[in-house]
């Protein structure tokens, strides 16, 4: 067990010190919170039931009878808490006899930067790991979040660019078509619209000029960028994402990319009786996961 004791920082016992540094670095602002709707629980895990629609309406003959259709469960996507946790124990003498506690080590401003970062870490890993069907086939119909073969009643269904392409006005051009012409489980049109652009830092400045360019992207023509304003989100860079040209698109599909919080960020602090050491914990239960794979689309790169 990790304990803090006066030798593990020596320079706090004595006067002069002028700065410490390494341990209070900024992060970023949240990101998971812009890719998955936030859901609060109370139960030790949650259920999302997959069901299906009505198909089309059919012709009723002079005199004859009306068709009756009916729709049925297709899937069940269960959600399970995690808790998270993170402590420290500080010796007696270490609090005692350390210079610069005041103005130094603010231990539970450090504690909270662990525990936010990696919640950004576990949120981006359901992206990072979304074209792996190997490992990671999660998804209520044992696929993986981004796939050319998720099982409907009506078929396979694809939220993955068919022909794996890097960023690009094309390729996202290609994407949004197909998200528009995306069908449910009985084959009617969803519309479905897409709203936000998700990519790695490696690919913000592309992405930039790609939405953003008032005259289309890397080219002499003369032509209208059509994509300017299209995505009413425009983009979202997530540093914590890890593939390099990896890109997603999220649409404005219900109940698909999700967090569930049962319990938010708890601090406590006691104190040991026999050793008087300090002890202070922070912990969180939570999970990342998704129900309808249509909220997000994606292409792995090529």
């Amino acid at each position: 067990m990790a304990v803090i004791t006066s030798g593990a920082h020596p320079a706090a016992l004595w006067p002069g010190v002028h700065a410490f540094f390494g341990s209070n670095y900024k992060k970023w602002p949240q990101r998971w919170s812009q890719i998955f709707a936030t859901v609060n629980s109370t139960k030790s895990y949650e259920e999302d039931i997959v069901t299906t629609g009505f198909g089309l309406a059919q012709i009723k003959s002079q005199g004859g009878s009306i068709a009756y259709d009916d729709h049925s469960q297709e899937g069940t996507k269960r959600y399970t808490h995690d808790t998270w946790g993170l402590g420290y124990i500080v010796t007696m003498e270490e609090l005692q006899d350390n210079q610069y506690k005041q103005k130094s080590f603010r231990r539970s401003k450090m504690l909270a930067r662990s525990m936010a970062i990696t919640k950004e870490i576990n949120g981006a890993n359901i992206l990072n790991r979304a074209f792996d069907g190997t490992n990671y086939a999660n998804g209520w119909d044992s696929k993986e979040l981004c796939a050319t073969d998720h099982v409907t009643q009506g078929g396979n269904s694809s939220n993955e660019l068919s022909a794996a392409a890097d960023l690009s006005e094309a390729a996202i051009e290609d994407l949004c078509i197909q998200i528009k012409q995306m069908e449910d489980s009985r084959g009617l049109n969803m519309a479905l619209m897409p709203q936000k652009l998700v990519i790695p830092s490696n690919l913000m400045f592309e992405a930039d000029r790609i939405l953003n360019s008032k005259l289309q992207n890397d080219t002499a023509n003369n032509a209208k960028n059509a994509l300017k304003g299209y995505l009413s989100g425009g983009y979202i860079v997530n540093e914590y994402l890890t593939d390099v040209d990896a890109w997603f698109i999220l649409t404005d599909c219900d109940t698909g990319l999700q967090c569930m919080n049962r319990m938010g960020l708890a601090f406590t602090q006691d104190n040991d009786f026999d050793t008087e050491n300090a002890k202070a914990k922070a912990v969180e239960r939570y999970i990342f996961d998704w129900s309808d794979w249509r909220h997000i689309f994606g292409s792995p790169g090529a």
